[in-house]
């Protein structure tokens, strides 16, 4: 299992790291993990884009979602049923939004392990006959950035991209008052909570992590945000060339 982790996630993203590493001006580290957050989006885009619609249709369907939980609470295997009816119905797969994650983990475990062992001479032995092999890859970037120690600054950028990019997915609701009220007002409160939590969990584990690592998170995280904000915005274009005819939209 290790070795093919190896072949197929750290040798490659360490290969194109020092690639462009050796291009960049000034041989600088901190622009070269920016071009390679950059690239290895590139190549997930596809999976990135599907799994962003995916995320953001569920979320749109949640009220419809809550009401078949409340509707049969009693009955799981007519919940069940009536979830996947409601998928069918409005073409979602609940796990499609997953698989991109899943895939750019490995990617993200390749990065932490070149930052935690280093760019000594043991790793760089695995760099591609036909690719240069520097002497040595600097960590300091821009002058005075060291991206093989924890950066508080970096660390609080990548909480602030996450947390734009989980405000950007909420769907607001109107007040409801009815006797299930007070348990969606605790769903709520429960996802505000999560609003708060992954960006505060994001700049303390980046607080841990080497800076180059938190850069690395913080690019991906902000490009994403950058995607959603434009898939959204094309969403809404295209809702706003259309008329509404009994909830449904019609192109005119």
């Amino acid at each position: 299992m290790s070795y093919i982790f190896t072949t197929f996630f750290y040798q490659p993203v360490l290969n194109l790291l020092v690639f462009i590493y050796n291009i960049v001006p000034g041989h600088d580290l901190g622009l070269a993990i920016i071009l390679l957050t950059v690239v290895i989006k590139l190549i997930l885009l596809p999976l990135s884009k599907q799994s962003i619609k995916s995320q953001k249709a569920l979320q749109d369907l949640q009220p419809k979602i809550d009401e078949i939980k409340k509707k049969h609470a009693n009955n799981k295997e007519e919940q069940g049923r009536a979830m996947m009816a409601l998928y069918k119905d409005n073409k979602v797969n609940p796990f499609s939004s997953c698989l991109p994650l899943l895939i750019q983990f490995p990617f993200l475990i390749a990065v932490f392990r070149l930052f935690q062992t280093g760019f000594d001479n043991g790793n760089l032995d695995l760099v591609y006959s036909f690719i240069h092999r520097p002497d040595a890859i600097h960590t300091l970037s821009l002058g005075f950035l060291e991206l093989s120690k924890p950066n508080i600054a970096l660390a609080l950028l990548a909480g602030a991209a996450q947390f734009w990019q989980a405000k950007m997915m909420q769907t607001k609701k109107p007040e409801v008052k009815s006797p299930g009220a007070q348990d969606e007002g605790m769903a709520a409160i429960m996802n505000k909570q999560m609003l708060y939590f992954m960006p505060a969990f994001t700049v303390f584990i980046g607080l841990t992590l080497p800076g180059g690592l938190t850069l690395y998170w913080f690019i991906t995280t902000l490009l994403t945000a950058l995607q959603q904000l434009y898939i959204f915005k094309k969403k809404n274009n295209n809702k706003t060339g259309g008329k509404i005819i009994e909830g449904e939209v019609v192109n005119t």
